[in-house]
């Protein structure tokens, strides 16, 4: 898959008024629409979830005070016009009871709108760990990605993508403290270390009530996993070389245990439809 642009930047799609008009001085062609702000709709791809009330409301003071400064991004549809970025400008515009909004109409697939509306919240910041893991795993369910496609994509790091991934292998419990920030995603990968839904609830709760930093956490999850266990799961070098190349070839984390006489290989998918991406890889491998 070819990567594509659009981790540089949103500047060239979502110009702001001032921007608009110094390119038309220049000769070129932005046309920023006045839309009704009841005609545009919510972007189903939209990988933010929850809206911070207090950055609403400043947003909505500056926008009675200032207006829209830079447009929304909307693609045409059937019944009038779905938002690509800028549903915070949308929401303050609806709850002034402002009719209009400024907009760019652009003409994009499903695929391009959900990267166009998930590098703009990455490049602001505005999604927490757990609504930025559920958009890489849009990539993957609805547009068979693959890490490292959705690394092309984004411009990020595999190995960021993988991690974040992971996240969603935690209980719904765990992942709304992480989305909450009563926990930080360190403390997720943390708690991911112990084996089971229940064990894991009862060492984050305990992180939770404790205040317990992402170190300590780690302590208390080596402490709960006993001796034993953390024998098992040491690794030689070789071992340790072995487990990076299953990781490569899997696209996904791979852990080794390795014990004196037997051991098993673990190997984590984040989806129905990445379980069957492994087998299939597994079942070409074997033919």
């Amino acid at each position: 898959m070819e990567k594509r642009a659009l981790g540089k930047g949103l500047s060239a799609l979502i110009p702001t008024r001032e921007s608009a008009v110094q390119t038309a001085e220049a000769g070129g062609t932005t046309n920023i629409l006045s839309l009704k702000a009841s005609e545009v709709r919510t972007n189903k791809y939209q990988p933010r979830t929850e809206f911070n009330r207090e950055k609403l409301d400043e947003l909505i003071r500056s926008v009675k005070e200032k207006g829209i400064v830079q447009p929304i991004l909307v693609r045409k549809t059937s019944d009038g016009f779905e938002l690509i970025a800028g549903e915070r400008r949308l929401r303050a515009v609806k709850e002034l009871g402002i009719e209009d909004i400024p907009a760019i109409v652009k003409d994009v697939d499903d695929l391009s709108s959900l990267e166009i509306s998930l590098i703009e919240n990455i490049q602001r910041e505005d999604l927490n760990p757990i609504e930025e893991a559920n958009a890489y795993q849009r990539f993957i369910t609805d547009f068979s990605f693959t890490q490292d496609a959705i690394s092309n994509v984004l411009g990020k790091d595999r190995s960021t993508i993988a991690n974040t991934l992971r996240l969603l292998g935690l209980p719904k419990k765990i992942q709304e403290y992480i989305s909450n920030s009563s926990i930080t995603a360190g403390h997720g990968k943390a708690i991911l270390g112990i084996p089971t839904e229940e064990e894991r609830l009862r060492v984050c709760n305990l992180v939770v009530k404790k205040a317990l930093s992402v170190r300590e956490t780690e302590t208390l999850v080596t402490k709960r996993l006993g001796p034993k266990r953390t024998r098992a799961v040491t690794k030689d070098s070789d071992m340790t070389v072995i487990e990076d190349e299953l990781r490569r070839v899997f696209g996904t984390r791979v852990r080794i245990l390795h014990g004196k006489k037997r051991g098993k290989i673990q190997i984590e998918y984040y989806s129905k439809e990445d379980l069957e991406r492994i087998i299939e890889m597994l079942l070409a491998k074997k033919a």
